[in-house]
């Protein structure tokens, strides 16, 4: 079959206009057909690290305590304390 000769389904969206080889290479996800193995394995691998960033998020402000360095370089933990109390 001809490329000239082919024939315009609805649907076919940019894979049916002319382009060249440097567009298709560029925009690669959008001549693709969509795997749904990969999507997947994306949105867990995605919810995964939103998840584990919150959790990280969560247990850092928990802590009570936070490291100093004094004058004789020498690292210590100090208890929080809040500006706000009297």
């Amino acid at each position: 079959m001809n490329k000239k000769s082919k024939k315009v389904i609805p649907g076919d969206g940019l894979r049916s206009l002319k382009s060249t080889m440097l567009f298709r290479a560029i925009n690669y996800e959008l001549y693709v057909k969509p795997n749904k193995i990969i999507m997947i394995f994306g949105t867990i691998a995605m919810f995964g690290c939103v998840g584990y960033i919150v959790y990280m998020q969560h247990n850092s402000n928990n802590t009570k305590y936070y490291s100093v360095i004094n004058s004789n370089e020498t690292i210590d933990l100090k208890k929080k304390t809040s500006k706000w109390t009297i």
